[in-house]
């Protein structure tokens, strides 16, 4: 049986990290190369001989300085193209996924049932269909239209945010979370005081989510400004949000975030 070469594209290390420890479960595939930086990565598909192609593409869609739609537009048209098999936090980009005639996408955070549909759709599809899609004479500008959106609107930021308990994945209105924390190397929304784990980082959040509603007030920490129900100073110059969600929570607000939040709600 023919090997996979795959390659795997996210800016999240965690995300590359696990994806690859799930990638290392399936005998067919090979891992030849991983980046966070898509500059870097674009460099390294560009490079691929025809002996040293990359069979699929495992590709984050929103990175900062370049989204996936972008790496796409820009891979040499003179090289063999790989299959593609886009990832995402966010819903609303999957159907813009298919619309690059991408082989399925995968929802983070990933789960096994949701790889092993993508990988057999691949091996079934691929003995009979060339990944010659970006001959395609219509492409370039919907590649052009597609990252545009990602990079300029920002009107389509998120409404849901996956989770993942187990086996099964939740989707949480985002207007529902109140804050979201980092703990332990891991992210978790909470919604009336119950954590639900998200497979981003905090960092990656930030950028991701709409900066109206969602403020960084620590390092570790983001919070809908739209629960926010007071505002308080305590000793030595500390200041405490309290929301008012139905456990009254309170987040610590760093020094150097004070301004950027007394900014944003009026005071």
């Amino acid at each position: 049986m023919e090997i996979l070469r795959a390659y795997l594209v996210d800016d999240e290390l965690l995300a590359i990290e696990r994806l690859t420890r799930m990638l290392g479960n399936f005998t067919g595939l090979r891992i030849v190369g991983s980046a966070s930086d898509p500059a870097f990565a674009l460099q390294e598909l560009s490079k691929a001989g025809e002996e040293s192609a990359i069979d699929v593409l495992f590709l984050d869609i929103q990175m900062p300085g370049m989204n996936g739609f972008e790496l796409l537009a820009q891979l040499p048209k003179e090289q063999v193209q790989p299959f593609v098999i886009f990832t995402t936090a966010f819903d609303e980009y999957a159907l813009r996924a298919f619309q690059v005639n991408s082989i399925d996408y995968l929802l983070k955070p990933i789960d096994v049932e949701q790889l092993e549909r993508a990988l057999a759709k691949l091996n079934r599809i691929r003995p009979i269909i060339k990944p010659e899609w970006q001959q395609s004479p219509q492409l370039p500008a919907l590649l052009t239209e597609l990252a545009a959106t990602l990079r300029g609107q920002r009107a389509a930021y998120p409404r849901r945010i996956a989770s993942r308990l187990g086996e099964r994945i939740s989707f949480l209105d985002l207007e529902t979370v109140t804050h979201i924390i980092a703990r332990d190397k891991l992210t978790y929304a909470v919604v009336n005081g119950r954590e639900h784990s998200v497979d981003a980082t905090i960092a990656d959040l930030e950028t991701r989510l709409d900066p109206q509603k969602f403020l960084r007030i620590h390092r570790s920490v983001l919070v809908n400004v739209d629960w926010v129900q007071e505002m308080n100073a305590w000793f030595a110059g500390k200041v405490v949000l309290t929301l008012k969600d139905s456990q009254h929570s309170q987040l610590p607000v760093a020094r150097d975030r004070v301004h950027t939040l007394k900014e944003r709600l009026g005071i």
